[in-house]
């Protein structure tokens, strides 16, 4: 099968030396990329800044704002069979960027802020759509509600979610633990364990569902 997979976080230019962004580190994405290929599929990696070393055999596509990665992940949808989007896209970007540094002396800027294209919704959105389509959801609170929001506002087929408040887990961590949400009200929990193992699992669990579609 052929995998297109979403990592990182994007940066959203103030100015030329500032910019909006999170701490995503990509190991999520990256190890997805890493167990899909250990499991004989094809991979294109689509990355926002990280600092990490591509996995050998993945096609990266090195993107930095939320609107590169959005015209890559469109610009490589060609025969994808899986899509993952793991990536923390910024969900605002500044409405202009400064042309020079805005100085310290000039006071406090006033930034203003706009949404950026939502990557995700657009894929669900697709008709025909011919892959199957997993986003995922970093929780603060809720966790169960807002994934399945997400899942039904988004039009997936599967919302992979995970509390980043829970020690130890989610961003920068070499650990998660994630609920995966489906369209048919069930859900499966993959229990804390390293990165690689999880995605290990979620690889598997989604090669099942698209065989099955």
């Amino acid at each position: 099968m052929k995998f297109l997979i979403t990592a990182g976080p994007t940066r959203e230019p103030i100015d030329p030396v500032r910019y909006i962004s999170n701490r995503s580190s990509g190991k999520m994405g990256y190890a997805i990329a890493q167990a899909a290929l250990e499991a004989g599929h094809e991979v294109v990696l689509v990355s926002g800044p990280v600092a990490l070393n591509a996995p050998a055999g993945a096609q990266l596509v090195r993107v930095t704002t939320a609107d590169e990665m959005y015209d890559a992940v469109h610009a490589h949808l060609a025969g994808v069979d899986i899509a993952v989007l793991c990536a923390a896209v910024a969900d605002f970007k500044p409405a202009s960027c400064a042309p020079r540094k805005i100085k310290k002396r000039d006071g406090v800027p006033t930034i203003k802020l706009v949404p950026t294209r939502d990557i995700l919704a657009s894929l669900g959105a697709l008709r025909p759509k011919k892959f199957l389509l997993a986003g995922f959801a970093a929780e603060t609170g809720d966790l169960e509600k807002n994934a399945r929001e997400k899942l039904e506002k988004k039009q997936c087929d599967a919302v992979i979610a995970n509390d980043v408040l829970a020690p130890g887990l989610g961003f920068e961590s070499d650990e998660n633990a994630l609920t995966i949400f489906l369209p048919d009200q069930s859900s499966r929990v993959l229990p804390r364990a390293s990165k690689h193992d999880l995605a290990n699992a979620l690889v598997k669990i989604l090669c099942g569902m698209q065989q099955k579609s």
